[in-house]
């Protein structure tokens, strides 16, 4: 086997993002919060965390996951007839009036601009079919992201029994919202005003967040007597977009400030320590491997995809990439074949592992396959016809 060690590395994981390692050897942020995760918007590694799968109550951030079924599943200009269910809603609401006509795209600016509960019951209805459905499509979402310990009851995030997530959940359920660039277009807009069936309505942003932090662009508040005071914030500087995430950081009018400081300092934590590294190129060259019972001798070796990963300094000066692969192999072997892994190890924990591939195939070429191919020729010049007494070479 053979093993290289380096100070610089390669891969980028796309969706379904992995529990990663933590950072080490770092300042941690002093954060009240009951459950809290900072990630990477881009690859999904938790930089940082405190009872992050832990499941809490996380009150209106429930309505990021409204958003995204809605932007997935409804026609944002169609009309939505509010019912009663919905005009009932308690506060915080807009104040629709059941039978009121309201374009969905207009609702989706009071859902996530003001939190009105009605717009997302109106919302859920709209385009589930029921509050129930929707809040099964909203379920069956997370969980196809990686979001499993997640369960929504209402499309609100108003106190139901079995209605939870958890920190790291949200910021999955996050990171694939804000790939959505109608979602971000939603999330940062500042003030709405749009026109009902019967009245002008007016709404300003409540995420203090875009005023008070330098890159910030999302994402939502929420507040209920379970839950206390959360927020999902995201912010991008220069090639870095992460995200925080914070569950109960109080209660009353100092959780309502605490979530604002747990969050800023979760994301100063974030861009003060970390900075992605390139560990390893797609097709680095891996080494060669000789390949036997072939006119091939040997075959290169490539890493099958690259890796980049936020690290901080402690993490980088700890990059161990282990290569996994036999000196020797029989033909045949095809093109991209995978013939063994590069372990990648960060802080003495395997971070990734990437596949090794062939940059060619070797056919087999020994006295048995030489013999298969003089009895395929003979067989197709036909035994009526006069054979070449040219046989093919051994």
């Amino acid at each position: 086997m053979k093993r290289i060690t380096a100070f610089a590395v390669i891969v980028m994981i796309i969706f379904a993002p992995a529990r990663s390692v933590r950072a080490g050897e770092v300042d941690e942020p002093d954060v009240r919060a009951m459950g809290a995760v900072l990630m990477d918007a881009e690859t999904g590694r938790v930089l940082w965390g405190k009872n992050e799968n832990t499941r809490l109550a996380m009150a209106s951030t429930t309505k990021i996951m409204t958003a995204v079924i809605a932007l997935e599943n409804g026609d944002m200009d169609s009309r939505v007839t509010a019912s009663r269910r919905a005009a009932m809603a308690p506060k915080v609401h807009m104040g629709l009036l059941a039978g009121e006509e309201v374009r969905l795209g207009d609702l989706m600016l009071a859902l996530m601009l003001e939190s009105s509960n009605d717009a997302a019951v109106a919302i859920a209805e709209h385009v589930g079919g029921s509050v129930e459905e929707f809040c099964a499509m909203m379920t069956a979402k997370a969980h196809s992201l990686g979001a499993v310990d997640t369960n929504f009851e209402t499309p609100s995030g108003l106190d139901s029994d079995n209605h939870y997530s958890t920190a790291y959940d949200m910021a999955v359920i996050t990171r694939y919202a804000l790939r959505n660039p109608d979602f971000v277009n939603l999330i940062n807009t500042r003030t709405a005003t749009f026109q009902s069936s019967a009245r002008t309505y007016n709404f300003v942003n409540r995420n203090r967040l875009l005023h008070e932090f330098c890159g910030a662009n999302g994402v939502k508040t929420g507040f209920t007597g379970k839950a206390g005071q959360c927020f999902v914030g995201a912010c991008r500087r220069g090639d870095m977009q992460l995200i925080s995430v914070v569950l109960a950081s109080g209660w009353g009018s100092t959780g309502r400030e605490q979530k604002w400081r747990d969050n800023k300092a979760i994301m100063t934590h974030g861009f003060d320590n970390f900075r992605y590294e390139q560990i390893a190129e797609e097709r680095q060259p891996s080494g060669a491997i000789t390949i036997e019972r072939s006119k091939t001798p040997q075959i290169d070796t490539v890493l099958s995809k690259g890796l980049k990963l936020p690290l901080s300094r402690q993490e980088r000066e700890s990059i161990v990439v282990d290569i996994h692969m036999p000196t020797a192999m029989r033909a045949p072997v095809q093109e991209g074949q995978q013939v063994g892994t590069a372990k990648v190890f960060i802080m003495g924990t395997v971070a990734e592992e990437i596949p090794i591939v062939t940059t060619v195939g070797a056919q087999r070429h020994d006295l048995k396959t030489s013999l298969e191919k003089v009895i395929d020729t003979l067989l197709e010049m036909g035994t009526n016809e006069e054979v070449n007494t040219a046989l093919p070479e051994f």
